[in-house]
C-alpha cells in the first residue's frame, strides 16, 4: 500500500503516495477536490464494510468546481484523512442527483 509523505492540509491529510496513485487512476489529485466537503449537497454515508474498531470509513458525494459528482473515501480523527477520490458511479450520480431534489423540493 503507497504511502509517502504525510501532506497536511487545514483541516485534511493525505499520503503523497496514494495521492499521485489517485492522479493516475483517476486523474485528479487530492486537492482539487477539498471543496467537495463544504458543498452544500455535500452527503456521506457511513462505510461499515470497511471500518473497524480502529477506524471509522466514511464515503461521500458531492459536486466540485460545479461539474463533477465526486465520489470520495476518508477517515475522521483530529483532521480528514483522504484514501481516494473518483469520479461517481451512474448510480452514485444518479442517487447524488435524486437527493438534491429532495432538498430542493
Amino acid at each position: 500500500m503507497p504511502k509517502g509523505e504525510l501532506v497536511i492540509k487545514g483541516r485534511f491529510e493525505w499520503f503523497s503516495e496514494k495521492d499521485e496513485l489517485n492522479k493516475k487512476r483517476h486523474g485528479f489529485s487530492f486537492e482539487q477536490i477539498l471543496d467537495v466537503f463544504d458543498a452544500p449537497y455535500f452527503y456521506e454515508i457511513f462505510d461499515e464494510n470497511h471500518s473497524d474498531i480502529g477506524q471509522y470509513r466514511f464515503f461521500g458525494l458531492g459536486c466540485t468546481n460545479g461539474v463533477s459528482v465526486v465520489a470520495t473515501s476518508y477517515t475522521e480523527n483530529d483532521r480528514i484523512h483522504l484514501i481516494s477520490a473518483r469520479l461517481a458511479s451512474p448510480k452514485e450520480k444518479t442517487l447524488y442527483e435524486e437527493l438534491c431534489r429532495k432538498i430542493n423540493g
